[in-house]
């Protein structure tokens, strides 16, 4: 078709941040550019508040990726930064010991798809994202212009969108929901769902102890050793794996503890839900052989199956957990095995949602999700930040059809 613009098949991210006071007021900027004809197809300039150096290159290197993702979602990515930091860690290189680096980190890591490089440019050849990043803490800008013009030399479009480039910048913002996160968080929990099961494949219930207990699936275990291949850079700063002492969890939890180099504990709190009778069933099973009791069990959070628990009493028993992990490991990355319940109850607690929101939430096999607490844990004035949710290593999806998980 005349005049149609040609599909872009690889780009190039520019990303840099910057803070006047390191700590101090922060911004980053970030350009998305056509590979082959070096059109601008993207450009973020924005302030996140009060943070260091490295945390406002992060966030430019998140906003390029989240760009990316809508300009051109199936292009080939280089990154360009002049963050020797970012480049090496994002390249595997160098380990991230910082607590603020580790879930932008593993947020940029969810954005980037698999095969995006990482190339260290000297700031002279940075001077683009620098721009933005300096409008932007002038304030001479703020938020993403798309550029929808047909070639480089032509007339575009721009369109500029006030916003936060993430859920976490807008959490952190100043005066956002009447709070900001006071200071270094109390822990942060990387969330991780156990590998896929025979039951799992088959979308059978599958409860904790009392249940049939299977183990993983050769699958599962290869999609376990993905995702520890994908924390492994934040391995030196992960102080303990703490797993459900259900079988599927526990056999995730040691390949995930063997590659980071870290010891396993149990949390009985984390174990699933018991689903009684109906484990081993699927959900139509049930439905056919047992329509009373699936309609009584949708309809309220505090009735049960046959011999199972109700969702109100799984919550209790997690949160429990959750305030013992808390109080046990303040101010470290612990990576906590889990299961789907178990992983919704805490992140809908973690963004004050109602339990009913469990209904809403999608939770892959061996995903991963990343919730920092903020506060004394011993008060009620503890508050969360939710950093990613359900993301998966860089090419886990082409692993397994998207049927099983």
């Amino acid at each position: 078709m005349s005049g149609a613009r040609p599909e872009v098949t690889s780009v190039i991210i520019e990303a840099d941040g910057g803070s006047r006071g390191n700590p101090g007021p922060a911004a980053y900027g970030a350009v998305v550019k056509d590979a082959d004809t070096g059109q601008v197809l993207a450009e973020d300039g924005t302030t996140i508040g009060v943070a260091s150096n490295n945390v406002a290159e992060y966030r430019g290197l998140i906003a390029g990726l989240t760009m990316a993702q809508t300009v051109a979602p199936d292009a080939d990515i280089e990154v360009r930064m002049d963050s020797k930091l970012v480049v090496e860690q994002m390249s595997g290189n160098w380990k991230i010991r910082h607590r603020d680096m580790r879930p932008l980190a593993l947020e940029a890591n969810a954005l980037a798809p698999f095969g995006t490089t990482y190339t260290w440019v000297p700031r002279e050849q940075n001077k683009h994202a620098d721009r933005l990043a300096n409008e932007a803490l002038d304030g001479k800008r703020s938020g993403i212009t798309w550029h929808t013009g047909e070639e480089p030399g032509g007339e575009s479009t721009a369109v500029d969108v006030d916003e936060p480039d993430s859920a976490v910048e807008q959490v952190e913002s100043p005066g956002s929901r009447g709070w900001s996160p006071p200071g270094e968080p109390v822990t942060t929990l990387v969330l991780v769902r156990h590998g896929a099961t025979s039951l799992t494949a088959e979308k059978r219930f599958s409860g904790g102890l009392a249940s049939s207990n299977p183990g993983l699936t050769d699958d599962g275990r290869a999609q376990v050793r993905e995702v520890a291949e994908w924390l492994a850079p934040i391995g030196e700063a992960v102080e303990v794996v703490v797993t459900s002492p259900v079988r599927r969890t526990r056999e995730s939890a040691e390949i995930l503890a063997e590659r980071l180099g870290v010891r396993l504990v149990e949390e009985p709190g984390f174990a699933e839900m018991e689903f009684g009778t109906w484990d081993g069933m699927t959900f139509d099973e049930v439905r056919d052989q047992r329509p009373d009791e699936i309609e009584s069990w949708l309809g309220s959070l505090d009735i049960a199956p046959g011999g199972g628990e109700s969702f109100r009493e799984v919550e209790k028993r997690v949160l429990d957990g959750l305030s013992r992990v808390l109080e046990t490991y303040a101010g470290k990355t612990v990576v906590v095995v889990g299961h789907v319940t178990p992983i919704k109850v805490m992140v809908s607690h973690a963004v004050d949602a109602p339990l009913t929101s469990l209904f809403r939430m999608e939770l892959s096999t061996a995903s991963v999700s990343v919730v920092s607490f903020f506060g004394d844990p011993g008060s009620d004035d503890i508050r969360a930040s939710l950093r990613l949710y359900n993301a998966q290593p860089p090419g886990a999806g082409q692993m397994l059809d998207p049927q099983r998980w």
